[in-house]
């Protein structure tokens, strides 16, 4: 029960649910519906009570890359499941170079299967003000798609 805790005792605070069991997708901005004939749409009866039939899924949902030493380069993946019926497609908007991110990618339809994007960071420190020997890079990686465009947080702190 969501009333008492784990040693029995009544809760003194509402519990929180996290955001894909309420429903919610975090970080994501939905597009708007445009009818495509040519689309591929699904709607058998089994399906037709859903209203989500497309959509990904990161995983991790965000990247902290830690502290970096400055002039290497570092890299991680992060897989893009798809999780609706129809394929979708997408594509990644690059970062600006002052960032030093690259997302490598190989572009095309995802039908119920998934895609590794890896995430490279070059480790430069921009010149300007003195900041102790620590920069933080902080950047939102736009991920589009049919449905919706999904934001990949990366931070990391540059030595």
């Amino acid at each position: 029960s969501l009333m008492v805790d784990v040693t029995g005792q009544t809760r003194k605070e509402k519990v929180i649910l996290p955001a894909y069991l309420q429903g919610k997708k975090p970080n994501t901005i939905p597009n708007k519906k445009i009818e495509d004939p040519a689309s591929g749409k699904v709607s058998t009866s089994s399906l037709a009570t859903r209203q989500d039939l497309t959509g990904f899924h990161l995983t991790p949902p965000r990247v902290t890359f830690g502290v970096l030493k400055e002039g290497c380069t570092y890299a991680t993946t992060v897989t893009m499941k798809n999780v609706g019926v129809n394929f979708s497609r997408f594509r990644v908007k690059q970062p600006p170079p002052h960032t030093g991110l690259r997302v490598m990618y190989t572009p095309g339809p995802v039908a119920g299967l998934q895609v590794e994007l890896e995430i490279e960071i070059s480790a430069i420190l921009l010149g300007g003000k003195d900041s102790g020997g620590l920069e933080e890079v902080s950047h939102d990686i736009e991920i589009l798609t049919e449905s919706e465009t999904l934001l990949l947080p990366v931070k990391a702190n540059i030595l």
